[in-house]
């Protein structure tokens, strides 16, 4: 347990931070998960639509900080490639 009053603010500060990047982590996550279900399911639309919402929210994920630019083109890509081969 810290004793200086700068090292307790850190600490909350970065309880904060965890709890925001799990927020954004999660929310990616579901989108992700929405889009596989889809995929089973036959309704191409609905498919569409849900791809661009994980894009969407890989894209936030990346642009604050929770995962690398190179993770969230992976992730994307391998997307595109399921939604591809499910239009296919």
């Amino acid at each position: 347990m810290p004793n200086i009053k700068s090292a307790k603010k850190r600490v909350s500060i970065i309880e904060k931070k965890t709890l925001r990047n799990n927020m954004i982590k999660s929310g990616y996550k579901s989108a992700v998960k929405k889009f596989e279900q889809s995929l089973e399911g036959n309704d191409a639309a609905e498919t569409k639509k849900l791809f661009s919402e994980a894009t969407k929210k890989i894209d936030q994920a990346c642009t604050k900080g929770v995962i690398e630019k190179n993770t969230a083109a992976r992730k994307k890509s391998n997307l595109s490639k399921k939604l591809n081969a499910a239009n296919a």
